[in-house]
């Protein structure tokens, strides 16, 4: 009898184990692949980005629309995959074709031209390449706030303002830090310098501590109006913003979704693009904040 139970209990034990074994394999395992994949790739990180990674330093998955669509002809691409640049050296030979950083070192941002704060554009202290993005790296020396504004260049060896075009549709894939006193005012700006008469388009703006927001200075030589778009979306994820300025029409678009459209006081005279990248607007910074805003792609397309 005793020798009866102890069969009956080996022959249990079997059974439960095979059990357990053919359960565990029927679930879903990571492969090695995923386990990488939702890793956070950092700068030099051998594994490719992904979805995954969107909250993290790579640039990933929304890829770069490349083609005319209707109502616009694609004039512009850049993803900033041909190779990397270091700091102090951009653009290089490598995107000189399509960039310019389009200030020297020292030239007087929005604030310090208005306010008199210690602000200006630094392009070799703020511009490199890595990884499929462009970064500005923000921060204070010697107490200066140091930002960028680089602008893409339409053909080689073009002369400022680069990219002018009367009318066009502007998109970029952007990320960035939370870094309060710097902000964002990508913008078009007339190529008249006349402002505010010939009027201004900045999307994505705003304090990058805050929300995105969208503006359009409409024309006129006193009392312009200005259009404001508010959404609740912050810098530090990854969107895409995208202007579309047709006659008597600006539009804003965040990540596909339209945010607001101007009709009144459109601007219509030829402009240019500018990621105008800058500080003290309306706090400067503290001397110990620094971080960076990604970008990893840009495309434009002119009116068809």
């Amino acid at each position: 009898m005793r020798a009866r139970v102890v069969v009956l209990i080996i022959v249990l034990f079997a059974v439960t184990y095979a059990l357990v074994g053919f359960v565990s394999d029927s679930l879903p395992r990571q492969s090695v692949d995923e386990d990488a994949r939702d890793r956070r790739s950092q700068p030099g990180n051998s594994l490719q980005p992904s979805a995954s990674s969107k909250d993290g330093n790579s640039a990933v998955s929304e890829a770069m629309p490349v083609g005319d669509l209707p109502g616009w002809k694609q004039v512009f691409t850049e993803d900033f995959t041909d190779g990397d640049v270091p700091i102090g050296e951009f653009p290089d030979k490598t995107y000189r074709v399509r960039w310019s950083a389009n200030y020297f070192d020292g030239t007087p941002d929005t604030a310090a031209q208005t306010l008199k704060t210690k602000s200006g554009y630094y392009p070799s202290k703020v511009i490199s390449v890595h990884d499929g993005l462009m970064d500005m790296y923000l921060h204070t020396e010697n107490g200066i706030s140091m930002g960028a504004a680089p602008a893409p260049r339409f053909e080689k060896d073009s002369k400022r303002p680069f990219n002018s075009q009367l009318y066009g549709r502007y998109s970029v894939r952007f990320r960035a830090e939370a870094l309060p006193g710097f902000k964002l005012a990508w913008l078009l700006w007339p190529d008249s310098k006349q402002w505010p008469e010939d009027g201004e388009i900045d999307f994505p703006e705003g304090d990058l501590s805050r929300t995105i927001y969208a503006a359009m200075h409409g024309t006129g030589e006193k009392d312009n109006r200005i259009d404001q778009f508010r959404t609740k979306s912050r810098f530090t994820s990854w969107h895409i913003a995208t202007i579309e300025w047709s006659p008597d029409r600006v539009e804003f678009f965040l990540d596909g979704e339209s945010i607001g459209t101007s009709t009144s006081a459109t601007p219509d005279t030829p402009m240019h693009y500018i990621l105008q990248t800058e500080s003290c607007l309306t706090t400067c910074p503290h001397p110990e904040t620094r971080g960076h805003v990604y970008v990893d792609w840009v495309a434009i397309w002119a009116k068809d």
